[in-house]
């Protein structure tokens, strides 16, 4: 073994016994749910988690108690992303659940049907009925990992993005009728893995549509339907944001605002279609480390001038009010490892009065293989020093979990360095 090696595996040994210390400390903070695996992406819709597992399943998690309340089958390798389409005319409420994988054979998506969910990966299999857990279909999407999936549920487009360096369009109307997605157009202009998506809506046939790169290179792409009985999506290139130094991890768009999150350490903020007259940028908010999410809880149904990032283990507040002015106004340890996505939880209650109470909740998930849950007025409050009440976690699962070649949750020695790839890829 040369001094390299060496070197490697005694740091190796440092920051496990670090985080195995640090597993004791945070082992009740954030009411945790424990998985049987990690979750790398979570949809959060009523007091219900949907989760992309490395287990190779996506799972239905009733935030409350911690159930498994479904698991979703189909996958032979980690779950990295997943969404949902609903037809806005179909008076069923038919719901598709769409998971991404990076399958072996390529990447999939599978699609669920929930007459209430499709699926991608490096396969992508799209649909599932909630209610029915039934595959609707499994489809080559990608020739590397799914990194992204982005749903534009008014023109029944989704969006793929994957380390190939492609961005693919897929019609989504009538998929549950038809038991299929059609591929219906790309793209192929980025030079490195394409991680991230962001949209919006300018017209029944027209989307504006952010991509963003390993590289740190956001472009912005005006996408046109075309006419025609089989009207695929045509794409001219707008713009390029040259607004980071590496990896965009995240990107969210609203109210002519595009928030980005990079691994060179920085949350911006630029306003798009940009203003007609010249108006002077808004400051990046500088991180100790690379950030790997964010949630302007402004563009959310909770609408207040706030913002949370996630950066190594930590979850931190800002005050947004202004935005050349920020304020961080609570930080908290939160994991153990690494966080992989922030939510909002809009949580419904009843009182003993039978009145309906809404509270505010942020929801983090982790490499540490758990989902834990922060009150907003906790977190506000919320120093390293000072964290969130600790409270006892829940450890239940109703269902039986998954039996796959990794046992407990955990990856094989192959599918460690997959997954370091597809976290951290930027080839």
């Amino acid at each position: 073994m040369n001094d390299t090696v060496l070197l490697r595996a005694e740091a190796e040994l440092v920051i496990t016994e670090a985080r195995r210390q640090k597993a004791e400390r945070t082992k009740s903070l954030g009411s945790p749910i424990e998985l049987a695996g990690k979750a790398i992406d979570i949809i959060v819709e009523g007091n219900y988690a949907w989760i992309a597992e490395n287990t190779h399943v996506a799972k239905k998690i009733d935030l409350e108690t911690g159930h498994v309340l479904q698991i979703y089958r189909g996958h032979t390798a980690p779950v990295t992303c997943l969404a949902f389409y609903k037809d806005v005319k179909d008076t069923r409420g038919t719901k598709m659940l769409i998971t991404g994988s990076w399958d072996k054979a390529r990447d999939k998506d599978h699609t669920y049907a929930d007459r209430s969910s499709p699926v991608p990966s490096r396969r992508s299999k799209y649909g599932i009925p909630r209610s029915s857990k039934a595959l609707l279909c499994t489809t080559d999407a990608h020739d590397d990992f799914l990194k992204s999936m982005l749903v534009i549920a008014s023109v029944k487009l989704l969006v793929s993005s994957s380390s190939d360096k492609t961005i693919r369009f897929w019609d989504l109307g009538d998929a549950v009728e038809r038991k299929a997605i059609t591929p219906i157009g790309s793209l192929s202009a980025h030079t490195r893995p394409v991680e991230c998506l962001a949209s919006y809506v300018v017209s029944p046939t027209e989307v504006t549509l952010f991509t963003g790169d390993t590289m740190g290179i956001i472009k912005v792409w005006k996408l046109e339907k075309e006419s025609g009985s089989q009207p695929r999506w045509r794409s001219v290139l707008l713009d390029t944001l040259n607004l980071h130094r590496t990896r965009v991890t995240e990107m969210v768009y609203g109210a002519g605002q595009l928030w980005t999150a990079s691994s060179d350490e920085t949350v911006q903020v630029t306003y798009y279609p940009p203003a007609p007259s010249a108006t002077k940028p808004v400051p990046p908010l500088i991180h100790p480390l690379a950030v790997r999410a964010v949630l302007p809880l402004g563009l959310t149904p909770f609408a207040e001038p706030y913002m949370v990032t996630a950066y190594g283990d930590i979850i931190r507040l800002y005050d947004v009010t202004s935005m050349f002015e920020s304020e961080v106004v609570g930080e908290i340890d939160a994991h153990w490892h690494d966080v992989t996505a922030i939510r909002l939880w809009l949580r419904t209650s009843r009182n003993t009065s039978g009145n309906t109470r809404i509270e505010p909740i942020i929801v983090s998930t982790s490499l540490d293989g758990t989902i834990r849950k922060w009150r907003f007025n906790e977190l506000a409050t919320s120093t390293p020093e000072n964290p969130a009440s600790p409270t006892q976690p829940v450890v239940i699962s109703s269902l039986p979990e998954p039996k796959d070649n990794a046992k407990g949750g955990e990856l094989t020695e192959e599918e460690e360095h997959e997954l370091a790839e597809l976290m951290e890829d930027d080839s």
